[in-house]
């Protein structure tokens, strides 16, 4: 590809990777546009972000650093002396846009944006109105057409982000309930294996999926405007989702259902239609790869690896990978930033996870906690003991869990205590102290000194 290509990055806000129809989501016509898009394209069925928190996950895409690596662990800014992907790309003339989510790629002059463009207001429906963000995609789309200029836009749906269309914490952040095209009734969903199949979760995810479909919608109409300004078939198209959904075991943890992500790639003429890639790849090699398929040199020091040969020939990736998790943001059910230093390594079968956090005292608080799963899930732990102990799990864990997903995706049964996987848990524990010592993590002390003081 040459420099001149465009890119177009499209992502969707705390989508879970089994929440779209062609990664085998059963609830009815959920993603219709983004299972088109995978189908003229390539889906990565074993991709994942490197962490999975809004700010930190896409600050980790923009610069190829781990957030240890570039300054932003939590809801904080990156380093000044980080070098971003949009900050090459504007020295290689590139016009460069993002629209939603603005904020969370911080601070703004290190990302060298021409076009900058909040949607999380009442005038832009919060972030959740699809034909603004078509407006808002044809706008830009304009100006790079004008100045005859590449162009790198980042279009960012706020949907299915909390509050979910029609709760009830939608009046508190917006004074008013917002209008999905479709509402799904409990009745209509799916509950995924890590939630038990209770009334209040089926009733918090029917008002999800409502969220996801009109995300989708987003989705299709800023294709729509790539298409309506003629730029389809110069443009390479990523699509992903910054972690997984903003529910228990979920978001803000290490688990399959944290990290996994959804991701597509089209790319006219270079990639064929209906491709399926089952490589691992990571959010950590974004960057690099941009730069590697535009034809720039890389950018020194960044922690992940150009997938290139991986997109264009099938070649496998990464043999296992390392995400990681740190900090909640300040909202108004933590009340602060709380740490909860946490650390996976996983290949496509088996997941180590290290809680640095867990004390058998500290419990477990992020803004799922307070939504109408959680709630139901402690209730129905007062009479259940199957669900008391999944109660409790999330909110104490244990220093070290383990997982087979290819027999346990939801991350039921901690392999840990068993005898016959003591050896791979301490091949796993290696690999995650060869990751830490190759990224200079700040929790390897505490590791050593936690888990692998007896292989050092």
């Amino acid at each position: 590809m040459r420099a001149k290509s465009n890119i177009l990055l499209i992502t969707v806000d705390d989508l879970n990777y089994d929440s779209v129809g062609c990664f085998g989501c059963t609830v009815d016509n959920i993603t219709p546009n983004i299972d088109k898009l995978a189908s003229e394209g390539i889906r990565f069925t074993n991709s994942h972000v490197t962490i999975a928190v809004c700010q930190p996950s896409r600050s980790t895409l923009l610069t190829g650093r781990y957030p240890h690596h570039n300054g932003a662990r939590g809801f904080e800014e990156i380093d000044t002396s980080v070098t971003t992907l949009t900050q090459v790309l504007s020295q290689h003339g590139f016009l460069n846009g993002i629209i939603g989510k603005e904020d969370h790629i911080a601070p703004k002059e290190k990302f060298f944006w021409d076009e900058y463009i909040s949607t999380y207001n009442e005038d832009n429906g919060f972030g959740r109105v699809p034909e603004l963000y078509y407006q808002h995609v044809r706008q830009f789309l304009k100006r790079a057409k004008n100045e005859q200029r590449p162009f790198f836009l980042m279009a960012n749906s706020h949907d299915p982000h909390r509050p979910f269309a029609g709760s009830d914490d939608e009046i508190f952040y917006f004074g008013r309930h917002t209008t999905p095209d479709r509402t799904y009734s409990p009745e209509e969903i799916t509950v995924p294996g890590c939630l038990p199949d209770l009334e209040g979760v089926r009733k918090e995810l029917a008002q999800y999926f409502s969220s996801a479909h009109r995300a989708d919608q987003t989705v299709g109409r800023i294709l729509d405007a790539l298409d309506d300004e003629g730029f389809r078939d110069n443009t390479l198209v990523l699509f992903l989702s910054d972690n997984g959904m903003a529910l228990p075991y979920a978001k803000t943890n290490c688990y399959l259902n944290s990290t996994k992500s959804p991701y597509i790639l089209r790319w006219p003429g270079r990639v064929a239609a209906g491709t399926v890639s089952d490589a691992l790849v990571s959010g950590i090699d974004f960057t690099p790869t941009v730069l590697d398929v535009l034809g720039i040199p890389p950018i020194v020091g960044v922690d992940g690896k150009s997938m290139k040969e991986t997109i264009l020939c099938g070649s496998q990736h990464h043999d296992d990978i390392f995400t990681l998790f740190f900090k909640t943001n300040n909202n108004h059910v933590t009340h602060q930033a709380l740490s909860y230093p946490m650390r996976c390594v996983q290949d496509k079968r088996f997941a180590y996870i290290f809680n640095s956090w867990s004390d058998g005292n500290a419990v477990f608080l992020n803004e799922s906690t307070e939504g109408l799963t959680f709630r139901a899930m402690e209730q129905a732990a007062e009479t259940d003991e199957d669900i008391s102990r999944r109660v409790n799990f999330f909110k104490y864990r244990v220093t070290e869990e383990l997982y087979d997903y290819s027999l346990d995706p939801q991350a039921l049964c901690n392999l840990a205590e068993y005898p016959e996987y003591q050896q791979l848990l301490i091949r796993m524990r290696q690999r995650m102290h060869e990751y830490m010592e190759a990224s200079q993590d700040p929790l390897i002390d505490d590791f050593c000194r936690k888990v692998y003081k007896d292989l050092t």
